[in-house]
């Protein structure tokens, strides 16, 4: 039975990318229905907002890895 191949250092950031993209774009879904529903607890929805910005932080860094420098 052969082992499996391990993932390379940018397989992983680009699996972890994606999920990072989701969460993202299940917390604006969030963000969204709360505003729609207009009883959204403004705490609450001050706190998805800032996790969504973390996960924009996050997302930007990796990409930053996996995006090559070029210099002029």
């Amino acid at each position: 039975m052969n082992p499996p191949e391990e993932m390379s250092h940018e397989d992983v950031l680009r699996i972890k990318l994606e999920v990072l993209r989701r969460e993202h774009r299940d917390l604006d879904d969030a963000i969204t229905a709360l505003q729609e529903r207009g009883t959204g607890d403004a705490l609450a929805l001050q706190r998805l907002k800032k996790q969504k910005l973390a996960l924009k932080d996050r997302i930007a860094r990796i990409e930053d890895e996996l995006t090559p420098d070029i210099i002029a």
